[in-house]
């Protein structure tokens, strides 16, 4: 029985070698279309043109073509069927026992700067995901390729036959639905953009392609995979391979040095939470002050800086371990004095704040919220003591507030004028935060007299901001709501504390 394949590709990579394989080796002839069969043709390889397969002509620009039942029938008959094999015979249905097809290229078109509506409609394939899927259903007798770098193991299998090409027609077809899917996904994401603002869709579509097979995940027992476009902001110049935790670690300090795009700052994190930050004239001295606040914390931590990290700053960090640096670039120097640390990860990172969806796995779902990344301005924000703050306090304080949006719930942070003193992080109570707090900058040997503590979520009672007052806070800032704002402002004017409300919360789960 004659053999064939209908080829129809986007990606024409590696086509015209894998059809002539498919010709002189394994017998097939060959269906194509359009950009395609031309191709193929130039290039001596027979092509039958599926218009004239099918006696109907390609029309509406190429939209049609394809949905004919000469296609379809050929590759969703089932060979076994004797009624199926009859009703082919009698509509003159032949067999398709191949389809090489990878879709129109909407993903890139839409990612293009200034990519329109129009242009993103064109590029949706239609023909292409029709013929995949129909294929793949049968996948018991006709191999689907979707893939390029399917073509090896494709001419591998049919040259070895029996249960090894019938295995691999079964990955395939799994490939197939996985990459129609996404496909498929990727449309609905762009069109809730465009048709809903954006805003949270009725169904959740999520289709991204495996990034990096992962060791293990949180744990050794835990397998674990990244997907989606990780790469795409960060580029790893040297190191060990990227841990689970690694990952979680780096986009945790990337959120927070995202923040600060004016003076040199530099974070050192630990668990995702803040060990310290500081902003000053030059990414050592900021360096000299996040350090400061926990000199013990950083050990196998990550550092993650806002400005172009050079030798001065890299010799002194080169003294302590680190699991990972970040930085928007490194200077020769630096890598030359990096280098000499084999399996220290650097990170060139791209990352800047942008709108984007978080989400978190609950048992039988997914919950799913926008990000933390609503502005806030010092105008918008109340100051509900009697004595309002200086500015060098406002200076704390909005540095103060920045941080303690990236520590977990629940946080406090005291702060100096741009720098962390304290950090006290994922306690069940407030007041346990802020002994925390209190305790590492005791530890470090920074006084907390002058500093401000910043709060994300209300403080429910007075006792938290007392004690922040008792350990030398001189000013604090806080979402407020809580019913008894009116007690904790009372207990700041009687400690001659300023205190400003953003109406905003943090919580950090």
């Amino acid at each position: 029985m004659e053999k064939r394949a209908l080829i129809s590709v986007s990606d024409k990579t590696g086509v015209v070698e894998f059809a002539k394989e498919l010709v002189r080796k394994h017998g097939y002839s060959i269906l194509s279309t359009g950009g395609t069969a031309k191709l193929l043709s130039q290039n001596g390889v027979p092509v039958t043109e599926v218009s004239d397969y099918t006696g109907f002509p390609e029309m509406m620009d190429g939209r049609v073509k394809t949905l004919h039942p000469k296609i379809h029938g050929g590759l969703l008959c089932l060979r076994g069927n004797p009624d199926h094999m009859r009703q082919a015979e009698e509509h003159g249905i032949g067999m398709i026992d191949m389809v090489v097809v990878n879709l129109y290229p909407f993903e890139s078109t839409v990612a293009k700067p200034g990519c329109s509506i129009e242009d993103a409609i064109e590029n949706i394939d239609i023909g292409g995901p029709s013929m995949l899927r129909s294929a793949a259903k049968n996948h018991a007798s006709v191999t689907v390729v979707c893939d390029a770098k399917d073509y090896p193991r494709v001419l591998e299998g049919l040259r070895k036959g029996g249960e090894e090409l019938a295995a691999l027609r079964r990955s395939l077809a799994l490939k197939v639905y996985q990459r129609t899917s996404a496909y498929d996904a990727a449309i609905s994401n762009y069109l809730n953009e465009k048709f809903n603002s954006g805003a949270l869709p009725e169904t959740l579509n999520i289709g991204l392609k495996m990034a990096q097979k992962m060791r293990y995940g949180e744990n050794p027992h835990q397998g674990a995979a990244l997907y989606g476009d990780f790469f795409k902001y960060f580029r790893q110049l040297q190191g060990k391979e990227l841990s689970y935790n690694n990952i979680v670690d780096i986009n945790a300090a990337a959120e927070l040095i995202s923040e600060f795009d004016g003076k040199p700052t530099v974070a050192i994190l630990k668990h995702t939470n803040p060990c310290g930050v500081a902003s000053c004239e030059t990414l050592l001295d900021a360096w000299k002050q996040a350090f400061a606040t926990d000199t013990q914390a950083p050990f196998g931590g990550i550092i993650a800086v806002n400005k172009r990290l050079c030798g001065d700053l890299a010799e002194v960090v080169s003294k302590i371990f680190c699991e990972v640096i970040i930085a928007p670039d490194f200077s020769d120097e630096a890598l030359e004095i990096f280098s000499k640390k084999k399996n220290l990860r650097l990170m060139v990172s791209t990352y800047s704040k942008a709108p984007k969806r978080v989400l978190k796995s609950v048992v039988g779902g997914v919950l799913v919220q926008e990000g933390d990344d609503i502005e806030e301005l010092k105008e918008n924000m109340k100051v509900v003591t009697k004595r309002a703050p200086t500015e060098e306090e406002w200076r704390a304080m909005l540095f103060g507030w920045k941080v303690v949006k990236h520590v977990k719930s629940n946080a406090i942070v005291y702060a100096g004028c741009e720098r962390t003193l304290g950090v006290g992080a994922g306690q069940m109570s407030r007041v346990d935060s802020s002994r925390i707090a209190v305790w590492k900058a005791e530890c470090a040997g920074l006084p907390l007299k002058g500093s401000v503590v910043a709060s994300d979520a209300f403080f429910p009672f007075a006792d938290g901001l007392v004690a922040a007052a008792k350990a030398g806070a001189t000013a604090a800032i806080q979402p407020g709501g809580s019913v008894r704002d009116e007690e904790v402002i009372k207990a700041a004017d009687e400690n001659g504390m300023a205190m400003v409300f953003t109406s905003v919360r943090h919580f950090r789960h």
